[in-house]
């Protein structure tokens, strides 16, 4: 059994998206770890705040068999060939670690870089998987968010209600 970790956003009918997208995710994968849920400032461009989180869990599948899963249940919630990055988006998941896996292919980028570039994937992946070593650099995430520049940043912790 591999553990995965994905970064899950919304700022489009944030909360009910979030929500039924973590539905989902416990429908096809059964238990689900969660971050608590920050609000943050999009990035690139100018829209709605967005609502990022973590989850986790373990299963049997390929990351590729995941992957597929992640883009079935993003449509399944209005996510649209529109809904690229740096515009509004109903729901983004994306595989951001698979283990240790480290990925060769240009189309399923494990680990995301995203991990080290943004806060609104590594705060909530180091609150949750702290101890946790980045399979490339080897530092752990708390250190990485440690050390991560914050300045001007515009991300908080919220209370969400999961209803």
């Amino acid at each position: 059994m591999a553990t995965v970790y994905l970064s899950i956003g919304s700022n489009i009918e944030r909360e009910t998206h979030i929500r039924t997208g973590i539905n989902a995710l416990k429908k096809q994968f059964g238990n689900v770890d969660l971050s608590s849920v920050y609000e943050a400032a999009a990035v690139g461009f100018d829209g709605e705040p967005f609502l990022n989180l973590i989850a986790a869990f373990s299963t049997q599948k390929s990351p590729a068999e995941v992957d597929t899963i992640l883009d079935a249940i993003e449509k399944e919630n209005g996510r649209t060939s529109e809904q690229k990055k740096f515009n509004p988006r109903t729901l983004d998941l994306d595989l951001i670690l698979y283990d240790d896996y480290i990925s060769g292919d240009p189309n399923l980028e494990i680990p995301r870089d995203e991990i080290t570039r943004y806060a609104f994937v590594l705060e909530p992946l180091a609150e949750l998987a702290g101890d946790l070593k980045h399979p490339v650099t080897q530092q752990s995430y708390k250190a990485l968010w440690a050390h991560f520049d914050k300045q001007g940043l515009m991300q908080k912790r919220i209370s969400f209600d999961w209803g």
